[in-house]
């Protein structure tokens, strides 16, 4: 079976910065009061580094206190999809310098909130797969 058409196929990095780059709502993964924590956030891509603003709340404590996270984004077709993760290391940004190269990513709130934060997330590492979709191969049946 070739690349192409296998079932699962792990992406290279590049094509997971290509796919991560055509879509802008992802999960953040974390940690909050002890036990795992997921939120929806509208985010952008700026220079390898996954970008997202928040308000003052859950996220922005739990990105300060668990600074490596995760981050995943995903999208689909009728033939195929694909998921990327990103683990990384998440901090708030604080200097003017930061800020104003945030700002040029004109990333926007998706609801009619303040999300006067930015949080960036540092890769340590991407991973990604592809899905080629299709039917499920016959099963073999035990003989009873």
């Amino acid at each position: 079976m070739s690349q192409e058409t296998a079932p699962v196929s792990v992406l290279p990095e590049s094509e997971c910065w290509k796919h991560l780059s055509s879509v802008s709502l992802g999960r953040l993964v974390t940690s909050v009061d002890g036990h795992p924590a997921i939120f929806p956030v509208n985010f952008a891509v700026q220079n390898r580094s996954i970008l997202f603003r928040t308000a003052e709340g859950t996220k922005l404590v739990s990105a300060a206190i668990n600074s490596t996270v995760l981050f995943e984004a995903d999208d689909h077709t009728v033939v195929d999809g694909w998921s990327v993760i990103v683990k990384g290391t998440a901090r708030s940004l604080r200097s003017d310098e930061e800020i104003a190269e945030a700002d040029a990513a004109n990333l926007l709130p998706w609801t009619a909130t303040a999300k006067t934060h930015y949080v960036r997330i540092r890769p340590l590492s991407v991973t990604g797969r592809h899905f080629a979709f299709g039917a499920e191969p016959d099963r073999v049946r035990e003989q009873a």
